[in-house]
């Protein structure tokens, strides 16, 4: 069993995302992490990129995923992209988290936020 991990944080993006009609109309800014499981072994020995997973490209994928359309629940939003990503790569497990940065959210303290896993 491979315990390799490539990972992403901080990769934000602008969305209106939300049940509240602040939160549809004047958005938020959101930060996803993402940690993919696969094994990186032959990247580690041939220095090539064709042997691992193009952390840009994720990168680009998770904003794009999260610039489209509009969801109602951060868990929703987490679980396209650990779908997409798990479709997409070669990972044998996701782990992605999403925090809403600045929720228009009256008398809301801390930053909310969700955690997924999917494995293959």
């Amino acid at each position: 069993m491979v315990d390799d991990r490539l990972f992403l944080e901080d990769v934000r993006f602008f969305g209106r995302h939300g049940i509240t009609t602040a939160e549809q109309t004047i958005g938020a800014w959101f930060s996803v992490d993402v940690e993919i499981t696969l094994d990186l072994s032959a990247a580690a020995r041939t220095d090539s990129l064709g042997e691992t997973i193009d952390y840009g490209a994720v990168a680009r994928r998770i904003v794009e995923i999260g610039m489209r359309g509009r969801v109602n629940l951060l868990e929703r939003l987490a679980g396209l992209i650990a779908d997409e990503l798990l479709r997409e790569t070669r990972a044998g497990q996701v782990r992605v988290r999403v925090r809403k940065l600045t929720p228009p959210l009256e008398g809301l303290t801390g930053t909310p936020g969700v955690e997924l896993t999917r494995r293959r």
